[in-house]
């Protein structure tokens, strides 16, 4: 029978000497010094607590015993000798009597070492994703993920939000993204999707006279893996509130969030309320980016007018040049081309670049083709001796992707540019309603279509009958940023009948269309909607950014690889026959 330990690895100090103790945990190392004496660290979840084996018999017992196999040691705590100022428990060990082992690792070697777990090879890691969470650098991360959880629960509940949990077998739905589905064995051919995200449903929940909602939601989309995204699977903070506007919702979550962060994160200093609000135009041409990180005191500038008529050809007048002035550059031009690299590789079109001399002069890179600007580009743009200038020019959307890439890469390559170390937030507003497709070629929703256009049925009404362009309405959306990684979207919700025809009309869809893509909210926005707003901040990528870490992945329990296989459970996997009839499903194979 197995006896409850007396104390966890953690927890044994100075105090203890002389009582007698029983731990449990993981045989992390053991050292032998001589023929029948040894050293073992025995760790569990809290920490780690020495072991000094000075008897022969139970020498020879451990000195048997694989590492990582789980065991009891029971013995007298005394002082230790040479102390271990890293160690909680350093100032003592413990002298066994007894040494059980209750779990016992049938390998001599294990696939990596738990203590550099995270150097290995990561298919190694998610494989036995059971071990590398015994590395304490790994488990931290779902500590702190269970920690900002809780906060953010106790959070939302002080404000008057109450804990909603919403279907995970729901309908197909439109939400930018591929379903998965999940065949119905009552209903051949017809298919559940798990929710992309509960959207819908927090809606109808306002509409059914809840005031404050609010989940740790589980999401699932069919997408490719990004270093900020998870394939399959996220979680995230929803929230919604009846009659709010816009700015109630920034309200909470500026109340909400920079406490959270400031005390969870790796960085002590966040933004405090109001959080700046720059609209979806502004960020573009100033930050080449709706995601803009104010970390960084460089912007983007347009000069397509300061150097137009240079024999550069991708100066030419239809094309957009932008420029990062970047002063006290000391990067070499071998660093400066190593990032201009980097640059084309994440933006996928080259930029260009020049330096000012000590003497004044342009030098390296374009500089050639700009020698006869030098006196009008310094004065438009305050060049001083030591200046790098980032430059990219093309067609006007790649022109501001391109810079932005640069502005982010020089702002973390050059010093004193970019303050590291806080959590800056910001709001980015008006959002375009619209925009055209690049394979329809038409009129299409730009981001949500349930988001409220800003002047309402009005506008729409003056874009059907031509006299403002569709493209120009701006919607009440907005996105949350965080030192340049986007945490959310959200939006005040259409949540009229009419405004919500007249919306889809101008994308091609009538009233019979949004019956039947949206049933249950159509019909529900008939019987008397509140007005609405709300938000859905990603959980993982917030406690990615608290962690300091650049993939998601290390702030996920189970996570999947980037090609959405668990390679640890084997998911997904073929399926016996008689599961597949059992829903009506024939598998059709592809042709080689």
């Amino acid at each position: 029978m197995f006896q409850s330990r007396t104390h966890t690895c953690n927890e044994l100090r100075i105090t203890n000497v002389g009582e007698k103790v029983r731990i449990a945990g993981w045989l992390e190392t053991f050292r032998e010094v001589g023929n029948s004496f040894a050293f073992a660290v025995i760790r569990d979840f809290y920490g780690r607590t020495q072991v000094v084996i000075e008897d022969a018999e139970l020498f020879r017992q451990a000195k048997s015993i694989n590492k990582e196999s789980t065991v009891a040691v029971e013995g007298y705590v005394r002082e230790r000798a040479s102390k271990n100022p890293k160690l909680d428990t350093g100032e003592i060990e413990i002298v066994p009597e007894k040494i059980e082992v209750l779990g016992k690792c049938r390998y001599n070697e294990l696939p990596f070492e738990i203590a550099r777990s995270r150097e290995a090879d990561e298919t190694q890691r998610l494989k036995y994703r059971y071990l590398d969470l015994r590395n304490p650098e790994v488990k931290k991360n779902i500590i702190l993920r269970s920690n900002v959880i809780a906060a953010l629960r106790k959070a939302m509940i002080e404000h008057g939000f109450l804990e909603i949990t919403t279907p995970i077998l729901t309908a197909s739905s439109p939400e930018g993204a591929r379903d998965y589905l999940v065949p119905a064995r009552k209903h051949p051919g017809e298919f559940y999707a798990l929710p992309q995200a509960p959207q819908q449903f927090k809606q109808l929940l306002m509409t059914s006279g809840f005031d404050r909602y609010f989940q740790i939601a589980p999401c699932f989309r069919d997408e490719d893996a990004r270093g900020d995204r998870s394939p399959g699977e996220f979680y995230q903070l929803d929230m919604e509130m009846a009659f709010a506007s816009q700015d109630d919702v920034f309200a909470i979550l500026e109340d909400v969030l920079p406490p959270i962060f400031a005390h969870y994160g790796k960085y002590d200093i966040a933004s405090e309320a109001p959080f700046r609000r720059i609209p979806f135009k502004e960020a573009m041409e100033r930050y080449g980016t709706d995601k803009p990180d104010l970390r960084i005191d460089l912007e983007v500038q347009d000069i397509s007018a300061l150097v137009r008529g240079t024999e550069f050809a991708p100066f030419a007048e239809e094309n957009t040049v932008k420029a990062i002035v970047v002063s006290d550059c000391s990067l070499t031009r071998k660093n400066i081309e190593k990032l201009c690299s980097d640059v084309e590789v994440q933006a996928g079109m080259k930029p260009y670049w020049f330096k000012v001399e000590e003497n004044g002069e342009l030098a390296g890179g374009v500089a050639k083709f700009l020698a006869d600007r030098r006196t009008l580009l310094g004065s438009v743009l305050d060049l001083k001796p030591g200046t790098l200038v980032g430059v990219a020019a093309g067609k006007k959307d790649a022109a501001r992707k391109t810079a932005g890439v640069m502005l982010k890469m020089l702002g973390a390559a050059v010093p004193g540019h970019m303050k590291r170390e806080r959590y800056e937030f910001c709001w980015i507003v008006d959002f375009p309603m619209y925009e055209i497709g690049e394979e329809s070629g038409e009129l299409e929703f730009c981001h949500n279509p349930f988001s409220m256009p800003a002047g309402g049925l009005e506008i729409l009404r003056k874009a059907e009958c031509g006299e403002i362009d569709p493209l120009e309405i701006t919607a009440d959306q907005y996105d949350l940023v965080c030192n340049g990684v986007e945490l959310s979207s959200g939006a005040v919700r259409n949540h009229d009948p009419e405004i919500m025809i007249k919306a889809f009309e101008m994308v091609r869809l009538g009233e019979e269309d949004v019956k039947k893509k949206f049933p249950a909210m159509y019909n529900a926005f008939c019987y008397g909607a509140p007005p609405h707003a709300g938000i859905a901040p990603g959980v993982d990528r917030m406690v990615m950014l608290l962690a300091g870490e650049d993939s998601i992945r290390e702030v996920i329990p189970f996570p999947m690889n980037k090609n959405a296989q668990d390679v640890m459970m084997g998911a997904p996997s073929r399926v016996e026959q008689k599961q597949l009839d059992e829903l009506h499903i024939t598998l059709v194979e592809e042709n080689e």
